[in-house]
């Protein structure tokens, strides 16, 4: 069973057609590299997936449960990380991720947050409030909460974004030990990230996949990836 289903997913925006008839699947243990340039289509496709946004037409299912039908369901076998995650500024980072666990209706809370902060890494800042963390530390803790209920299903958009080598290998290294448990999307820009992460490529241009291929299969596209890109999605 797919753990991620997405079926001629459509979405727009006035006159401007987002998403065109979208569809993929992925199973438990793949990583997806879900690329595209900007205005691809790509953070409304997410949104689709996560309910965050309702599509004008087609369907998308976490865990066998239909996002629209059936949101409570699909959401508790979800992690998401959105680019730039929101969080309470005034909170510290162990405040935060309690007020999470609770939210998610952990059975423990208490050694949810605990096994999350040291599975991110976030022990040493864990009583230093949001407002005071650096990006990498910000970064951290929104994959943090996308992680601590133990989901599922991972949807993170661009999870390293702007971060330096030391934090995105951080981020790398979390993910790389989760993933066997796991489907996962991450949307990026970042195309270094296809091999240290993705076992899987879709790339998106005008709201249309363009490409669906294994990582190696995608590789032997060419040596100079960014040429690549360009001419899918040109």
């Amino acid at each position: 069973m797919a753990l991620i289903e997405a079926k001629a997913l459509r979405k727009s925006y006035g006159p401007i057609q987002a998403v065109r008839g979208v569809s993929f699947s992925v199973n438990r243990g793949e990583v997806i590299g879900f690329l595209g340039p900007n205005g691809a289509g790509k953070s409304t496709t997410m949104k689709l997936l996560t309910g965050h946004l309702q599509p004008d037409s087609g369907s998308a299912r976490i865990a066998d449960f239909d996002v629209v039908q059936n949101p409570i369901e699909a959401k508790s076998q979800l992690g998401y990380s959105p680019e730039g995650a929101p969080a309470y500024g005034e909170m510290t980072v162990r405040e935060f991720l309690s007020f999470v666990a609770q939210l998610r209706g952990l059975s423990n809370p208490s050694a949810s947050v605990q096994d999350t902060l040291t599975l991110c890494r976030l022990t040493e800042v864990a009583s230093q409030t949001i407002d005071t963390l650096s990006k990498g530390y910000r970064m951290r803790l929104g994959f943090a909460q996308a992680v601590i209920h133990d989901p599922s299903v991972l949807i993170l958009d661009e999870p390293t974004d702007g971060l330096d080598p030391n934090q995105k290998f951080e981020v790398r290294r979390i993910l790389k030990e989760m993933a066997a448990r796991k489907a996962v999307i991450v949307s990026t820009h970042i195309l270094e990230e296809i091999e240290e992460l993705c076992t899987r490529i879709i790339i998106i241009a005008r709201g249309e996949v363009r490409c669906d291929e294994p990582k190696e299969v995608f590789l032997q596209r060419g040596q100079d990836l960014n040429k690549v890109f360009r001419e899918l999605t040109a």
